[in-house]
């Protein structure tokens, strides 16, 4: 019979990969600790579930990621399990990027992810756990108007793969999964791109939005489908290092190690407005 788990993970709410993740554990019979920042948004079928504990959680507050462990610890069901789900995108050229947004996204991104491993570490290498950061393929490739976001979870794979020998001489594992694009409310939580009328990217205004509002481009797959993906790398033994999950994560694995870069480039500029750009610049 496979051992039933303590799991903690962040970003639970509603209709999110988090909370799909958190259901499908506690419904296999794990104990879960489901956190949100607003833990109203926690869907109630999750927070109901005798085994499901809620606990607020910012990931980007010293404050309440500490509160959070102390919770955890004082529970006195140990923690195997960190999943690091928490974050938001940003949708913006990099010309027009305000610096302050772009601090908040990395202190949520990056440092939020780092807060919390340093939180719960203890707890981690005394269980000799596992600890989970979610990615994405959008790290590898580049692609305009979602550096910010992208480069955030560029630093999460370094951070990530830096952990896991860090981590190593104490029994803990460090997965990194890459999502490839689902269907989830992620970009609803984005805020619309506000160019400023000096933009060199206004005239493609309505085209970057599309993107924000993820209008354009490939459809994701199934949220469920996806967690029943990445569920053995946050429960099965041997678990550890870099994988690829999800719609088009294969796709996108196969063309940044084998395809040249100038064919990538054309792959991953298409419908983004650069050619409108490119005949608007030649007629000036």
């Amino acid at each position: 019979m496979a051992k039933k788990l303590t799991i903690l993970i962040t970003g639970c709410s509603a209709d999110g990969i988090g909370a799909v993740l958190a259901l499908t554990l506690a419904k296999q019979g794990h104990h879960i600790f489901a956190t949100a920042r607003n833990t109203s948004k926690i869907p109630s079928e999750l927070s109901n579930l005798p085994n499901v504990s809620v606990i607020a959680l910012d990931v980007s507050s010293n404050e309440s990621v500490a509160g959070a462990a102390k919770s955890v610890e004082e529970a006195g069901h140990g923690l195997d399990v960190l999943v690091n789900n928490a974050g938001f995108g940003y949708t913006m050229p990099i010309l027009d990027v305000d610096i302050d947004k772009a601090q908040n996204l990395y202190n949520a991104n990056v440092w939020g992810v780092v807060r919390t491993v340093q939180a719960f570490a203890g707890q981690l290498i005394e269980s000799k756990g596992r600890v989970v950061n979610m990615s994405s393929v959008g790290s590898v490739v580049n692609t305009p108007w979602i550096g910010t976001y992208a480069s955030s979870k560029a630093a999460i794979n370094s951070i990530s793969e830096t952990l896991r020998l860090e981590l190593s001489p104490f029994g803990v594992s460090v997965v990194t999964i890459l999502l490839g694009t689902v269907a989830t409310p992620f970009h609803a939580n984005e805020p619309i791109p506000d160019l400023p009328a000096t933009s060199y990217y206004a005239t493609i205004l309505e085209t970057i939005t599309k993107w924000a509002k993820n209008e354009l481009g490939p459809k994701g797959g199934s949220t469920h489908e996806l967690v029943n993906s990445i569920v053995p790398d946050i429960v099965a033994s041997g678990r550890n290092g870099i994988v690829w999950r999800g719609a088009y994560s294969g796709i996108i694995w196969f063309v940044t190690r084998w395809l040249p870069v100038g064919i990538l480039d054309a792959m991953m500029s298409n419908d983004q407005g650069l050619d409108v750009l490119a005949k608007n610049s030649a007629r000036s």
